[in-house]
């Protein structure tokens, strides 16, 4: 695995029924492929992953490796409560057809130091396949420190971080300790830029289900030194990347792919699509967006 570039972390798309709806899935696909995106990720927060059956995960990423077939690599998100059950998963993935995957801590359980680290080598070294982990103590209240860091990274298949502490100094304290060792990818969508001005490798990105040639563009200017080019994209881009760290992230995320043409606003039960004054706010952000869209520069 390359971790490197713009990995989106897609919506899951449904039908008005609540039913997995692939030809829509597929479109969003496509225009992240146009992109130039560089991996995808299936089955995260964004992609409504509690709501989502063990079959219905393996549909999407059957579908996914199937119709990429090979441009860039497809990533399968784990996020279990139980040992067991994601290792049980991490096993068959292989035979799914991933690239990787990208783990999350213990879920519905705060675990110490002790039990995150042994949850993580447990699924590590039940695979041959390279994770990146997640380290979200914001919404998932268990940290992956430096010192946890030095004692998971002995193994080979931990090789990056999905980096979302909000604190954009932790990519220099990575890699000051870790050097090259472990790839960083910022995954919060309103520090990006910032984290990859400071050596951050990728962007595992939530907009970017929307906007996919602009993420990749400031991405790619930030990575060529064309830092103004990148401001100035990234400035007007900010308004939209906060709907990325709202609770209602999947909902305004969905939103803003319907505006863009290349998606449905269709959620599955607990979450409801957007009424009333919520809806018109934030429609107002993306028709602000849209209507103000870059002219994007060229670059390789």
């Amino acid at each position: 695995m390359n971790w490197q570039g713009v990995f989106p972390a897609l919506t899951t798309k449904f039908t008005v029924e609540e039913e997995l709806d692939l030809p829509a899935f597929i479109t969003n696909l496509q225009a992240q492929l146009d992109a130039g995106v560089d991996g995808i990720i299936l089955g995260g927060s964004l992609g409504e992953a509690s709501t989502l059956s063990n079959e219905e995960k393996n549909t999407l990423v059957q579908t996914a490796v199937e119709y990429v077939d090979g441009q860039v690599p497809v990533v399968l998100n784990i996020a279990e409560g139980a040992t067991r059950e994601a290792v049980r998963i991490a096993k068959e993935a292989v035979g799914l057809g991933v690239s990787g995957l990208m783990l999350l801590p213990p879920m519905r359980y705060k675990a110490d130091e002790r039990e995150t680290c042994t949850y993580f080598k447990a699924i590590a070294t039940a695979t041959d396949l390279p994770i990146m982990l997640y380290n979200n103590p914001i919404d998932y209240k268990i940290e992956v420190t430096l010192a946890m860091f030095d004692e998971l990274i002995a193994l080979p298949t931990i090789q990056a971080v999905k980096e979302s502490t909000r604190d954009v100094s932790n990519v220099t304290r990575l890699r000051n300790r870790f050097g090259d060792r472990v790839r960083i990818l910022c995954g919060v969508d309103t520090l990006a830029m910032e984290e990859l001005v400071m050596g951050a490798d990728g962007w595992v990105a939530g907009l970017v289900c929307a906007f996919p040639r602009e993420t990749v563009a400031v991405y790619k200017l930030v990575k060529a030194g064309r830092i103004e080019e990148a401001r100035a994209i990234y400035r007007w881009f900010l308004p939209l990347l906060e709907l990325d760290i709202h609770p209602k992230l999947v909902q305004y995320i969905k939103l803003a792919e319907v505006g863009a043409g290349i998606g449905t606003e269709h959620v599955r039960a607990p979450r409801l699509p957007l009424v009333g004054t919520e809806r018109d706010r934030v429609l107002a952000i993306i028709n602000e967006g849209l209507a103000n869209r870059p002219e994007l520069p060229q670059f390789s």
